[in-house]
């Protein structure tokens, strides 16, 4: 079994492949800036990745994460009213790593320094539209199941259209 990700962004789409053959696709919401590289654009590096860490197993759906630790908060709209503006980092995070040097690896266009993530978020949030700071939102479902499924190490490609 060879397990591999494809992020299409003009799609809004997340498939999990093994091979060729697609075993799932999820609805994710993107850069609300677009695509880029470049550290503190708030865009989505494109190109070949793999998940670097997997954080968050066995912890509740809606768990709130901070710099990649749990808050001890559970997201709810009532804790979403206290916080606007946040950017919630729900339930599970595969943190990303760049594998392509001076495109998205080391210096300026590092995508692990970048703290990219897909990760899972609140239920309110719209999917399959652009409207992140550059991670790959899903919906906390979608997120459990793709987390569930994927070693660390699985290549990530990042592509902007079919």
């Amino acid at each position: 079994m060879s397990l591999r990700i494809l992020i299409n962004i003009g799609a809004q789409s997340l498939q999990l492949l093994d091979d060729d053959r697609l075993l799932c696709e999820y609805p994710v919401s993107t850069g609300a800036l677009g695509v880029g590289e470049q550290n503190g654009s708030f865009k989505t590096p494109r190109g070949r990745h793999l998940i670097r860490a997997r954080i968050g197993d066995g912890m509740p759906e809606n768990t709130v994460f901070v710099r990649r630790r749990p808050t001890g908060e559970s997201w709810t709209p009532e804790l979403h009213e206290q916080h606007p503006g946040r950017d919630w980092i729900l339930t599970r995070i595969l943190w990303l790593s760049g594998c392509e040097p001076g495109f998205n690896r080391l210096g300026e266009v590092d995508t692990m320094r970048r703290y990219i993530y897909i990760h899972g978020s609140p239920d309110i949030t719209a999917m399959g539209y652009p409207g992140s700071h550059g991670c790959i939102r899903m919906r906390n479902a979608d997120v459990i199941d793709l987390f569930d499924r994927v070693p660390i190490h699985t290549p990530v490609e990042i592509i902007e259209s079919d």
